[in-house]
């Protein structure tokens, strides 16, 4: 078999739903399988994805959250592929982004790992797209601010590149790397451990690469980021990185970088509580229920939109597909665009959203297939008239 597409999960059904579609077409042609970890979701994920998903994917149903590292893990080890890719439950990828990526490793079989071209949920480039290894010097650059080596800016995004670390986001590896250097780490529960494997597979005498694949990360949809839990694991995982690799440096050298994530821990858990005591007080930001969409579609998809629209009070305007190209000009106060994926190829999605000029709204999709708006913030059921 060619390739593993693993996918671990946590309460984002509606998400992952859309990441195996956007795999599925992605990887035609290519002797493949999907195994989805679900890690103990309350949602009734595993209901949900085995009633639209009977055959072609595997899903492991575990009875506790097991973390991102030791979820992984155990489909890798059910996996007998060429190549394993892990792959976040909130992205979807280019129908050629598979083929992209494969092709290049297939010619570069020094290749251990390789990344793609990931976009914000406002379509712009994410710069983890491309990042250093968080040596004590290029950590405390990043945690004061100074970020452009951390995320090797110097480089092209329109040419595949050597990195140092490839997101855990979209994470091509190859098996014989794998092999070589072992798993995730599953010290790691959460983050970090992407970083940690990177550097094995360069230590290892492998590469790891950025390849210019398109893929959109609606960030923060598999995790809860506001929480006091999410500031402990994440920089605890810094800790732990930076204990692993950088523990025997001298103590001069280890301070300043230990004392800058306990500073910008301190910082989140600040910010954090900063903005529960304006809440409490009723100064809130503006909800998600304010958005202003444009939908983008055909003439099926924006009746029903128009139909929705109107009993849930929504702000919106209405663009037909075949008038795509004027997207940029009619964009007026949306805050987010919401695209007919059953008419427009997630690639075609991707690259209009990301060659906006005007403003870069949040990229949402709509498919009367599945009946469902997925935007970064919101799920919006579609009842079809009958």
């Amino acid at each position: 078999m060619k390739l593993t597409v693993v996918i671990v999960s946590y309460n984002v059904k509606h998400y992952i739903e859309q990441c195996i579609v956007s795999v599925q077409q992605a990887a035609r042609g290519i002797d493949h399988d999907i195994i989805v970890v679900d890690n103990a979701s309350s949602d009734d994920t595993v209901g949900y994805l085995r009633q639209r998903f009977a055959q072609g994917v595997t899903i492991v149903e575990s009875m506790h959250n097991l973390g991102f590292a030791r979820a992984n893990n155990i489909a890798i080890n059910q996996s007998q592929s060429q190549y394993v890719l892990l792959l976040n439950p909130d992205t979807f990828i280019s129908e050629d982004c598979l083929n992209t990526v494969i092709a290049f490793m297939d010619e570069h079989p020094r290749a251990g790992a390789a990344a793609a071209q990931m976009h914000n949920a406002d379509g712009t480039l994410a710069p983890e797209s491309r990042r250093a290894l968080p040596t004590p010097w290029v950590s405390l650059l990043k945690m004061l601010g100074f970020s452009r080596r951390y995320y090797m800016s110097h480089l092209s995004w329109h040419q595949p590149n050597p990195i140092e670390v490839v997101s855990g986001a979209f994470m091509m590896l190859r098996r014989e790397a794998l092999d070589s250097v072992g798993l995730l780490d599953e010290d790691f529960f959460m983050y970090g451990e992407d970083i940690d494997l990177s550097y094995r597979i360069v230590k290892g005498g492998y590469q790891n690469w950025y390849i210019p694949a398109t893929i959109v990360h609606y960030k923060g949809e598999s995790t809860q980021k506001s929480s006091f839990r999410y500031v402990h694991v994440f920089y605890q995982a810094m800790l732990i990185f930076f204990r692993k690799h950088y523990g025997h440096l001298s103590f001069l050298v280890t301070l300043p970088v230990k004392l800058a994530i306990y500073f910008r821990a301190f910082i989140a858990l600040l910010q954090m509580l900063w903005q529960r005591m304006r809440a409490s007080l009723g100064f809130y930001d503006r909800p998600a229920g304010d958005a202003a969409y444009l939908f983008v579609g055909t003439p099926a998809m924006l009746q029903q939109c128009r139909e929705l629209s109107r009993r849930k009070g929504l702000t919106a305007a209405f663009l037909d597909v075949a008038d795509l190209d004027a997207l940029d000009s009619r964009l007026g106060a949306a805050t987010c665009v919401v695209y007919d994926v059953d008419a427009l190829s997630f690639a075609q999605v991707i690259s209009h959203a990301a060659a906006l000029t005007q403003s870069h709204p949040d990229i949402g999709t709509c498919s009367l297939t599945r009946q469902l708006i997925i935007t970064p913030s919101e799920i919006i059921p579609i009842t079809l008239d009958t």
